[in-house]
């Protein structure tokens, strides 16, 4: 009896260490982006559909992270951070890594393309080479930009979610992923200028490394002040109302004077930093909630509800 209990135990740590790999918290605002590129497009999807398809851009999102923390190992094991992560703490081998996360990345890809359209999973399968292989291989230990042409990856499940529903690419959501693009590189560099020592010694050359605090913070002022513009585009064009309008400028404004500040500051910016990090989080989710709920959020998510499945968004802050 005990020793059923002990392996039942044994199973079910494996398990949520095998959930960890997914980096479940960057996939759930990837799902959460990608419902609400899927939410205001003007297909109409089957609800079963719509939620395969969610699950499906979990799955894939989900093996971005897989096979990032698979190769990224060894500097793993050099942060604090990120230490106790499954593979750099011993929990679970790279073989099993690997395998784990191109089964989840293939079958996401065929899934989403038998429940919607080719051009959606094509979309999906680009997004999980291009956060893997430009990214995670090519970009994260060779350039201060990493963040920069990287975050595209993170950028594009609204993309995604708009062509399961209409099997195409057209101007909104390439707006929404202007937003997410312009909003990644001063989330995560407030969060590196806290964490610049690690990186150092990871050999990772994350910007405040490379550049300096000052440098970082001018970055992150210049992208939030390109940010506040994009972020009202979609009441521009057409596709956003009154809601959306309202907290896209005050939470545009918020953004922007705290990174004034933080811009500002010469000594002791760590606790300015964190708050800009934990803002930016707010921020992205209150900026898409908006537009959800301008298109009739509400309906769609309750469309959205299948047994198992749970969509949420939580602190990102996982490269």
């Amino acid at each position: 009896m005990e020793s059923t209990s002990f392996f039942a135990s044994k199973q079910r740590r494996r398990l949520a260490d095998f959930v960890t790999l997914t980096k479940p918290r960057v996939m759930m605002l990837a799902v959460f982006t990608a419902i609400v590129g899927l939410t205001i497009a003007p297909g109409d999807l089957a609800p079963l559909s719509a939620c395969i398809a969610v699950l499906a851009i979990a799955a894939g999102a989900g093996a971005a992270g897989v096979l990032n923390m698979w190769y990224d190992a060894d500097i793993d094991a050099l942060m604090t951070r990120t230490a106790s992560r499954p593979l750099p703490s011993g929990r679970v081998g790279p073989s099993e890594v690997l395998a784990f996360g191109l089964v989840l990345a293939g079958s996401s890809v065929v899934v989403l393309a038998l429940a919607t359209n080719l051009v959606a999973a094509g979309l999906l399968a680009f997004t999980i080479l291009f956060y893997v292989v430009v990214y995670t291989v090519w970009l994260k230990r060779r350039t201060p930009h990493n963040i920069v042409i990287g975050g595209a990856a993170g950028a594009l499940p609204p993309v995604i979610g708009w062509a399961t529903a209409t099997g195409d690419i057209a101007l909104e959501p390439l707006v929404l992923f202007l937003i997410v693009f312009l909003w990644t590189p001063p989330h995560f560099w407030a969060l590196a200028l806290n964490r610049s020592d690690e990186y150092a010694r990871a050999g990772v050359p994350m910007l405040p490394v490379v550049a300096g605090r000052r440098a970082t913070k001018r970055q992150i002022l210049l992208y939030s002040l390109l940010l506040f513009p994009a972020s009202l585009l979609p009441c521009v064009l057409g596709f956003a109302g009154a809601i959306y309008g309202a907290i896209a400028a005050i939470c545009g404004a918020l953004f922007v004077g705290i990174a004034l500040r933080l811009s500002r500051s010469r000594e002791g910016d760590a606790q300015m930093a964190q708050r800009l990090f934990v803002f930016s989080i707010a921020y992205l989710f209150l900026l898409f909630a908006a537009l959800l709920s301008d298109h009739g959020g509400g309906q769609a998510l309750a469309s959205l509800s299948c047994p198992g499945a749970c969509i949420g968004v939580a602190t990102v802050g996982e490269c």
